[in-house]
């Protein structure tokens, strides 16, 4: 599907506009960042509430309110599961969202070509415009619906994401998320998965797996490229298996993916469709965005261009 027209009005008509900042998300770096950024928003004259949640339900439940009263611009300061909350309380609207990343992970933010740093992200999206992106629809087998943003699986990565708001949240970027895998590693049994494509012609993946994955971004984990080709506005999701390894197998792997986020090995199987089902040989969490959905089996479908996200100013 080809990416629509960004809207190219400016951002001000939109105003006054609500930020929620999650002052959990980054160990605290979101609370701490958060004067700054006011003051970037000030020196633009650029009107708005800094409002400070108590949780992420805290923080859909706002958002929600303030929409139905008519709210046309509303960010979310943290990281990708703070975003997530706010596009399941605004799917479907004509509000225009931004995200201030703050996070542990900041993978969705990175897809949108924005800076790593909350201020620098503020300067760019306040001269910037909103575009259209797609979002992934999970629902898991306890029946809950939910939204997530960038990359959601089960394996290795769903028990570490588990560590990685834990015990390792104030770890920096992508080393947090190496050493909660590292942490899950410990124990952990290979998974039989079976990726199938409901309504494509394309043939079912199925392996002993150390992780699978349904992507709407090239990257998680703070920055590691699982699915280097995957698009936020075309339409489709990247499935990414990646087959059981050994402990010597991935740290022979480790360092490139500290250092460059590339993760190489040739047992990754990727597949690209609107719809992913993906089943397990035994009960098994998925995650979203690092957030616990629920029980597998679960059913992925893309959701295009559902909602309007501040990006930067082409150059």
């Amino acid at each position: 599907m080809a990416s629509q027209v960004a809207d190219l009005r400016p951002i001000s008509s939109l105003l006054p506009a609500i930020v929620y900042v999650n002052p959990a998300s980054g160990g605290g770096l979101a609370r701490f960042l958060q004067p700054q950024v006011q003051r970037v928003f000030d020196a633009a004259k650029f009107t708005a509430d800094f409002i400070f949640t108590a949780s992420t339900q805290d923080l859909e439940a706002r958002a929600l309110a303030a929409i139905n009263c008519g709210s046309r611009l509303i960010l979310a300061m943290g990281g990708d599961g703070t975003f997530q909350a706010l596009v399941n309380a605004a799917c479907g609207s004509e509000v225009v969202l931004g995200i201030l990343p703050a996070g542990g992970g900041n993978d969705f933010a990175a897809g949108l070509g924005l800076p790593e740093s909350a201020v620098a992200a503020a300067e760019e999206i306040l001269g910037g415009h909103s575009k259209r992106v797609d979002l992934a629809r999970a629902r898991t087998a306890d029946g809950r619906v939910r939204l997530y943003l960038g990359g959601g699986g089960v394996g290795i990565d769903a028990e570490a994401a588990e560590h990685a708001s834990g015990a390792f949240r104030r770890l920096p970027g992508r080393s947090r998320y190496v050493a909660a895998a590292l942490r899950a590693l410990w124990g952990y049994q290979s998974i039989g998965v079976r990726l199938d494509f409901p309504g494509s012609d394309l043939p079912a993946i199925k392996a002993k797996s150390l992780l699978a994955a349904v992507l709407n971004t090239p990257t998680y984990g703070s920055g590691i490229r699982i699915a280097p080709d995957a698009l936020l506005d075309d339409g489709f999701l990247d499935a990414v298996l990646v087959e059981d390894l050994s402990l010597l197998q991935i740290l022979r792997i480790l360092p490139r993916v500290l250092k460059t986020g590339e993760l190489r090995t040739s047992r990754i199987k990727r597949a690209r469709a609107r719809t992913v089902r993906l089943t397990t040989d035994r009960p098994c969490m998925f995650h979203g965005d690092g957030e616990i959905l629920g029980p597998t089996p679960v059913e992925i479908e893309v959701v295009p261009q559902s909602v309007q996200v501040l990006v930067p100013a082409q150059p």
